[in-house]
């Protein structure tokens, strides 16, 4: 993990800028972190109680491992971007809930002895060895082993999932070879899934359900996964009330995201060329969700998890403009969340009590901080694509103006601080260098204006309904 991180690299996150140096440090730091929960969540697992964790599970896990660095350790032959390795696996964005939700699980359950609470947690250690049977596939090891499809589906992480007949739990033995793999269960049919090159496997079964990716952001990129299989894509409740649930895609919705996705990295680009360079950096998976009801009007919702580094949420995009700015969003809470594993910035005390224009609820100072430094980066990139695409520039103006003003109302909140470390401090001070640096090119007259009545609106409302909230019951 990170020791220290540079002052350079500080002050480009700060600008809601990152190089690719100060990128590969953040993506580093997560990997190294990730490989670290998942040591926690082995050793967790080998000193539970046998009542918690039995003897045949911890044997499983151990085997499971073995199998895991023995992909590691296998020389692959090299694709054209080249083969995916178990490192891999356990690095991508949706294997972080995956660990993080075992080790809660295995905390929980010592202190209960709920059936229920075992049998979830018995479920989701089985996963690891899905993820075990995945990477050996990749890395061409010719193996056998038994899995079993709960609540009538076994999911194989990047590859797809196999449907059962049977609602309930169904042994499915699993034979690898070469390219493909041999699913068997007892009183079907076998399926035989081959292996595509870094995402997903295909078959002729209609029991069989591959998994889906779009083309590179680039045509260097690799394969951009649209996972809308893996069961940990998303947590067990929304995040707030703008978050919907997830999704799965039809081949109609498919085709959507697709035409909004083809042109995103080029929308990217006009917003400045550091976009489209923290994409291809950080951006390893994306999760559709469903549209909430009235989210259509907004352009639908999107989020990130911490727990996820890599991964991006988002309903349907409309339009690749939309895609775009979408992915700026939520890559600065992916950068800042990041950012802050690493390093302490303030020691807030997360009691929800400042306006923040951009929602109606009251946030607390690291909430505030997220939302300002998100909005900031929209701000840059709106005010790039209005000074580069003449035909979007009233709109893009128009969006500029919104989220620079929203910015301009919370930072001296941010600046002012009490509770801002000293590496803190440098990073609001360079954020306040980014706003300020907008001066040199101003929207044209009425824009801001508009956006200042705007924000004043929402902050009366917002302290007449602190008010109400707040008065003494009569």
């Amino acid at each position: 993990m990170l020791s220290e991180v540079p002052d350079p690299a500080l002050d480009e996150l700060g600008r809601t800028e990152g190089g690719p140096d100060t990128l590969a440090l953040l993506v580093h730091d997560q990997d190294t972190r990730r490989l670290l929960l998942l040591r926690a969540l082995l050793d967790a697992a080998d000193a539970a109680d046998p009542r918690v964790c039995s003897p045949e599970q911890k044997a499983r896990l151990k085997d499971d491992w073995a199998l895991l660095t023995e992909a590691e350790d296998t020389v692959r032959p090299a694709g054209p971007r080249g083969a995916p390795s178990a490192r891999d696996r356990i690095r991508y964005p949706l294997t972080g809930p995956w660990a993080l939700r075992c080790l809660r699980g295995l905390d929980r359950a010592a202190g209960t002895a709920e059936p229920d609470e075992a049998r979830r947690l018995a479920l989701d250690l089985a996963h690891f060895s899905a993820l075990a049977a995945v990477s050996a596939a990749r890395a061409g090891i010719p193996f056998t082993t038994r899995l079993t499809a709960h609540d009538g589906t076994l999911n194989l992480p990047s590859l797809g999932s196999l449907g059962t007949a049977p609602s309930d739990d169904v042994t499915v033995e699993i034979v690898a070879r070469d390219g493909w793999m041999r699913l068997r269960r007892h009183g079907s049919a076998d399926v035989v899934v081959f292996l595509e090159n870094g995402f997903g496997a295909w078959s002729g079964s209609r029991a069989w359900t591959p998994a889906h990716a779009l083309p590179g952001l680039t045509p260097e990129a690799a394969p951009m996964p649209l996972d809308d299989l893996d069961p940990y894509r998303t947590g067990p409740e929304p995040r707030h009330r703008t978050q919907s649930g997830p999704t799965t895609l039809d081949d109609a919705e498919r085709k959507r995201w697709l035409m909004a996705w083809s042109g995103t990295a080029a929308v990217l680009r006009t917003g400045g060329a550091h976009r489209l360079t923290e994409a291809l950096a950080l951006l390893r998976c994306l999760v559709p969700l469903e549209m909430p009801p009235g989210a259509e009007a907004r352009g639908g919702c999107s989020a990130t998890r911490r727990e996820a580094f890599g991964a991006l949420l988002t309903s349907t995009p409309p339009t690749s403009a939309a895609f775009a700015a979408t992915v700026v969003h939520e890559l600065q809470h992916a950068k800042l969340s990041a950012l802050s594993d690493a390093v302490v910035l303030h020691q807030g005390d997360g009691r929800a009590r400042y306006f923040a224009p951009w929602r109606p609820d009251p946030r607390p100072y690291d909430g505030l901080l997220q939302g300002a430094y998100a909005h900031l980066a929209l701000a840059d990139f709106f005010q790039r694509r209005a000074l580069s695409v003449p035909s979007r520039a009233e709109s893009a103006w128009t969006q500029y103006s919104r989220y620079r003003v929203q910015v301009g109302a919370v930072l001296p909140v941010l600046v002012g601080s009490p509770d801002l470390t000293a590496r803190g401090r440098r990073f609001v001070d360079q954020m306040v260098v980014a706003y300020e640096r907008m001066d040199a090119h101003p929207a044209p007259r009425g824009h801001t204006a508009r956006a200042e009545a705007y924000v004043s609106a929402v902050r009366t409302l917002w302290t007449q309904r602190q008010s109400s909230t707040t008065r003494p019951n009569e």
